[in-house]
């Protein structure tokens, strides 16, 4: 399997929103039909340079996403770390090992920026996720707030 990884362009807004939608959860969030919207915010994302969507590409098919913001706070003498946020991978591409190497470069993304940690956060349904990214070392540390507005 050869994955290659680099920041996402405006051409692959389509498969990114499509993994996006592509479980129970994303289903009733997404809309894969508005991808002006889509557009719009996905201009925002590529203007901040603190901010990074990545693909994952095999055999010149988009395979995999995530979103990587860097934060930089007061809190742990002024750290900087690294949300990562939409971690997808195309149905048909699933089990070959592309999520684990999309979160591997995840973490050397972070590590080249200084990062002292990467934090992410996953819907509590997940327990498949859960499982994988306590595979990857991450721990459950903290317990997450969200509030709809």
């Amino acid at each position: 399997m050869t994955v290659t990884f680099r920041e996402a362009r405006a051409r692959d807004l389509p498969a990114i929103v499509t993994m996006l939608a592509d479980d129970d959860l994303g289903r009733g969030r997404e809309d894969a039909t508005d991808l002006a919207h889509y557009s719009l915010v996905f201009g925002q994302i590529e203007g901040d340079v603190r901010n990074s969507i990545v693909v994952a590409e095999q055999d010149g098919a988009v395979v995999g996403c995530f979103q990587i913001t860097f934060i930089t706070g007061l809190s742990r003498r002024g750290a900087t770390r690294a949300q990562v946020e939409g971690v997808r991978v195309a149905a048909s591409a699933r089990g070959q090992g592309i999520g684990e190497a999309m979160m591997h470069h995840a973490i050397e993304l972070a590590r080249r920026r200084g990062c002292a940690l990467v934090q992410l956060t996953s819907d509590k349904s997940r327990t498949r996720a859960h499982d994988f990214y306590a595979r990857l070392g991450f721990k459950t540390s903290h317990e997450g707030f969200k509030l709809d507005l």
